[in-house]
């Protein structure tokens, strides 16, 4: 089960503060900006950037 939608407005990146999304795979929260991976470990975002990786951007769709 994912984290609730309210709770996926609310949170934001602790590095930079700018938006987190869902991956498509349900595995984690990506920042917009930074590209860190936040987990989800037992339907809980584990928002500490010591736990986080990072990521290359998201290819444009089209």
């Amino acid at each position: 089960m994912a984290p609730a939608d309210w709770l996926l407005e609310m949170l934001v990146c602790p590095e930079c503060r700018a938006d987190v999304k869902m991956k498509p795979d349900g595995s984690g929260l990506k920042c917009v900006s930074c590209h860190r991976v936040y987990p989800i470990r037992d339907d809980i975002p584990v928002m500490l950037v010591s736990e986080a990786t990072i990521e290359p951007p998201d290819e444009p769709a089209g």
